[in-house]
């Protein structure tokens, strides 16, 4: 290997290096923009948090105020309208549970 090629492939190694996260920001964004399935609320899980697709449904809650949703949750993502307390589910922007905590 002569000193040139040596150079070009350090060079283009470090680039690849370099670029590495980048490319992995890029697919992460991608993978968590799938579509998930939506809650069931009748899932045991959902009943734990007695979590309801409409938040109005929740008036009768102690732990419900007017004015909270999943959509201004700090949990919500809105790219796939995830919950981080759901991960394998979607939830309605305008649903609610009883975990439901500002966003700061």
């Amino acid at each position: 290997m002569t000193d040139n090629s040596r150079r070009t492939f350090m060079r283009n190694s470090l680039l690849g290096l370099a670029a590495l996260p980048l490319g992995a920001g890029v697919l992460s964004r991608s993978a968590f923009a799938q579509e998930m399935p939506e809650l069931d609320p009748e899932a045991a899980q959902a009943k734990a948090l007695n979590y309801v697709k409409d938040a109005s449904e929740a008036a009768d809650h102690p732990a419900f105020e007017e004015g909270e949703n999943c959509e201004n949750c700090m949990f919500y993502t809105p790219d796939n309208q995830g919950c981080q307390l759901f991960p394998q589910n979607s939830v309605e922007p305008a649903g609610w549970c009883q975990s439901w905590t500002a966003k700061a």
